[in-house]
């Protein structure tokens, strides 16, 4: 008997799981905040019980996945360390850890200052670059959360961008060269770029001392935005010769496999006709293309459709989102006017036109939308928002759902795979993916004001029958 159960178990081994049932775990979240974050598990089924069937196909590739997070500022940084140290942790878990939480895995940090610091420095405000040294928002508030949340999640990627390089490194135009002494705007001086590659590598090297490794580097966060309360202008000729001249060969010359990503700005170009196609226009020198992992992009300006027009063109480089905000102007903590606004044009939107990631911005700031630099953004809201009278009771907003519906099921390493189906419901948007542990991940979004029902299958054999209901994001992994 024993023998016969022992061969009945090897038979099944060796079936197909087409047939089986298969356990589902989906994830929903409703606009009205009825649901926010259900989690709740059903089984496959052999037949459709729906009319309209949405078909994976694993088989038709597109991009890889490299993550999904948000930016932990100096700012989200000083408020997290606001908290209790047991609120903080179970916060942290419930964001970061990938068995425990939500499974954030990649964070923006800034190199230097942000507008959304404690205040306006960089690591090298003293002339020389001898003078590097990491500073006090560093070393007390954005290191020890780092090393929290590497704790959580090990494997955590973190893209570092400056807004500024140090005043003594600035002119006003590259035609004067004059001395330029302010935060904002102004010129990175051509005859420091040897002395700023050393003050990025100094930068990455530092991190690393601390345990902390740098997964990839922008040049210049917003390069086209004069304005911020931290900035520095970069054209696309200044950036193309800073890359290939200096950064690159100075990461090649230490040892550094950081990725570089060119851009990190809006789809528009910020309506400067001497700079549309910046990223393309810089890739058509070889050179600094070489040093070039692919391009980063916002969405405070254009459509986008651009990732699509660069990815067709390039399709050799990467493509990441590195940056989008909500705030009073976009009644940003009115979950039912941005839950699936931000789902179609910043996570959904960005993948299904080939990036890889996708970031967005602060992850946490408090009440009071700070704390903030002047000149910078005072009206923005983070993915969360802590009440400043107590540091504890936290407003969940937008883009931390949308974020936490992506990195629940899609994980590093992912593979986007096709989906298809008959007619497209009106508001019915969605993507699919194939996990590296060959688990089926499914995201979708309902901006309809009705559920709509379906039957997805990735084999034509096992369907999963579900109903979205309106106005709702839903996250499948199986």
């Amino acid at each position: 008997m024993k023998k016969n159960n022992l061969l009945l178990l090897a038979c099944l081994a060796c079936l197909p799981l087409s047939g089986l049932a298969r356990k589902v775990q989906v994830m929903t979240t409703t606009a009205d905040r009825a649901q926010s974050f259900n989690l709740q598990k059903i089984k496959s089924v052999a037949t459709p019980e729906n009319s309209l069937q949405i078909i994976i196909d694993p088989a038709v590739q597109y991009q890889k996945m490299d993550g999904f997070g948000a930016a932990v500022t100096g700012s989200t940084c000083y408020n997290l360390m606001q908290m209790s140290e047991e609120k903080r942790k179970d916060f942290l878990v419930k964001t970061f850890s990938d068995t425990k939480g939500l499974g954030y895995s990649y964070i923006r940090i800034s190199i230097g200052c942000s507008d959304f610091s404690l205040s306006e420095y960089t690591c090298c405000d003293k002339p020389g670059i001898e003078n590097f040294a990491l500073q006090e928002e560093e070393l007390k508030y954005v290191i020890p959360i780092l090393k929290e949340i590497l704790e959580i999640n090990p494997e955590i990627k973190i893209l570092g961008s400056p807004w500024t390089c140090p005043k003594w490194m600035k002119v006003d135009n590259l035609n004067d060269l004059k001395p330029f002494d302010s935060w904002t705007s102004g010129q990175l001086n051509p005859k420091y770029y040897q002395d700023y590659a050393t003050y990025f590598v100094k930068w990455v090297e530092a991190f690393a001392e601390h345990g902390i490794s740098i997964y990839a580097i922008t040049p210049q966060n917003e390069p086209l935005n004069r304005g911020n309360s931290a900035s520095l202008y970069m054209g696309w000729r200044e950036e193309l010769q800073f890359v290939r001249d200096a950064l690159g060969p100075a990461f090649k010359r230490a040892g550094i496999n950081a990725k570089i990503y060119a851009f990190d700005h809006n789809y528009n170009y910020d309506d400067i006709i001497d700079e549309e196609d910046y990223t393309l226009k810089i890739y058509n020198d070889e050179e600094a293309a070489a040093f070039l992992t692919g391009a980063a992009y916002h969405n405070y300006g254009g459509n986008r459709e651009e990732l699509l027009d660069v990815g067709y063109k390039r399709p050799d480089k990467e493509l990441i989102f590195t940056e989008t905000s909500i705030g009073m102007w976009n009644d940003g903590r009115n979950l039912s006017k941005r839950l699936t606004d931000d789902m179609r044009e910043v996570a959904l939107g960005t993948i299904n036109n080939g990036c890889k990631a996708v970031m967005v911005w602060n992850l946490m700031l408090d009440s009071e939308r700070g704390p903030n630099r002047e000149g910078g953004c005072q009206t923005c809201y983070g993915a969360v928002d802590i009440d400043r009278s107590n540091y504890s009771d936290i407003t969940y907003n937008s883009h931390y759902y949308i974020i936490g519906h992506l990195s629940k099921v899609v994980k590093p390493g992912a593979v986007r795979v096709q989906t298809k189906m008959p007619v497209t419901p009106k508001g019915l948007m969605c993507s699919a993916f194939v996990n590296p542990d060959k688990t089926m991940a499914f995201v979708c979004m309902n901006e309809a004001t009705h559920p709509i029902e379906f039957s997805v299958s990735a084999n034509g054999k096992d369907y999963i029958n579900y109903t979205i209901p309106a106005r709702a994001v839903a996250s499948f992994r199986w």
